[in-house]
């Protein structure tokens, strides 16, 4: 890397925001809009985006994984920065987020095996595999994120010397896997595109401070024109237009399409359209609050949620007697909704207090925001 060490900004509470924002809509999704089938093999997930018309339309809001992403790309910078600023090196850097995220991921993972293993074996429960998988499959998140923090100085070395070319390369290489797909049948393929695809997403990140110095229409410009690529992309027909996976369609996630590279600029362009708003808010002492608790409980929270939501399954199917849910949300179902997340928090507040209070990060000094110029 290069020896002309840049200041490292302060911290950013609109990243925090997002970061925040992030990780409610996925632990909402999966305490409010999972929908579990028994079926012989043990639980299946599904969502109820296949069973009502146009409902679809809300995934390009809800699916916030790319935005996970592009601000994780943006702080993973912002660390580095400060990191070396102190004299750290980049190798030591990199092992140490690792090391941060990976032995709180591992151990969940872990003891979810062994104590699917030691369930099955005790009581014979043959869809215990089923149901420790459901579990722990938000994890992928996860095992992708390491990966970029491991290839993290390829990375900013890439950035350093081709800056947005690599951003092309990577939408080339999406969509060239895409083709490889749909057209000659390549499945295997996918792969690539769980590199490539996510990798762009996090690339994208260590542009933010330019769009946040950008002109007020290069963020509606940003907006519209990922607007515009995810409509055209959905429209021809290749691509679903759901970006959560419906069972019996094409996954726009699993692995990522072209249309999540439309995704991320739309989201984008979003994100910066409403940050003069947001950040207005975010000067109030309670919106403060609330924005640093929630990225203080952040890694708790996400790697615990599944497990809060399985426990309190657990119990009802035990007391109610009745594993069955029905396969289509009724009205009954819709109007629940809202009160759908109060289970799964009641049990998963005591699993973060008994088991992931180490992983609470420390209380900071207040945010700051870089100052657009629009």
């Amino acid at each position: 890397m290069t020896d002309d060490v840049a200041a490292p900004p302060a911290r950013d509470s609109y990243i925090d925001f997002m970061r925040a924002f992030s990780l409610l809509i996925v632990v909402a999704w999966h305490w409010v809009f999972t929908i579990v089938i028994w079926k012989d093999d043990g639980p299946h997930a599904t969502n109820p985006i296949g069973f009502t018309t146009g409902l679809w339309a809300v995934t390009w809001l809800l699916q916030v994984m790319p935005l996970f992403f592009y601000v994780g790309g943006y702080s993973h910078l912002v660390a580095w920065r400060r990191a070396q600023a102190k004299g750290e090196h980049l190798g030591s850097f990199v092992l140490r987020r690792l090391r941060g995220l990976a032995v709180p991921a591992l151990s969940l993972l872990g003891v979810w095996i062994a104590l699917g293993i030691a369930l099955g074996a005790i009581f014979n429960l043959r869809w215990i595999g089923r149901a420790v998988f459901l579990v722990v499959s938000p994890l992928w998140f996860m095992g992708v994120y390491l990966m970029l923090i491991a290839l993290l100085p390829v990375f900013l070395w890439l950035h350093e010397r081709w800056d947005t070319v690599v951003l092309v390369f990577l939408a080339a290489i999406a969509g060239a896997v895409d083709i490889l797909r749909f057209r000659y049948g390549y499945e295997w393929l996918g792969i690539v595109n769980m590199i490539a695809v996510w990798a762009l997403c996090h690339q994208l990140g260590f542009f933010y401070e330019r769009l946040v110095h950008a002109a007020r229409r290069a963020d509606w410009t940003l907006l519209w024109a990922g607007l515009a690529a995810l409509c055209g992309l959905v429209a021809s027909g290749l691509y679903p237009g759901s970006m959560v996976g419906v069972p019996g369609e094409t996954s726009n996630m699993a692995p990522p399409t072209l249309c999540i590279v439309a995704l991320v600029a739309f989201q984008a362009g979003v994100a910066e359209v409403l940050r003069p708003r947001v950040e207005l808010r975010l000067q109030r002492p309670r919106w403060q609050r609330v924005n640093e608790t929630i990225n203080r409980f952040s890694m708790p929270l996400f790697l615990f949620h599944t497990t809060g939501m399985a426990l309190h399954r657990a119990v009802r199917y035990a007391v109610a007697g009745n594993r069955n849910e029905a396969r289509e949300p009724t009205l009954g179902w819709w109007l629940y909704r809202p009160l759908a997340f109060i289970g799964p928090l009641l049990f998963t507040l005591p699993v973060i207090f008994v088991f992931g209070r180490q992983w609470v990060k420390q209380a900071r000094p207040p945010a700051s925001t870089p100052a657009p110029a629009n």
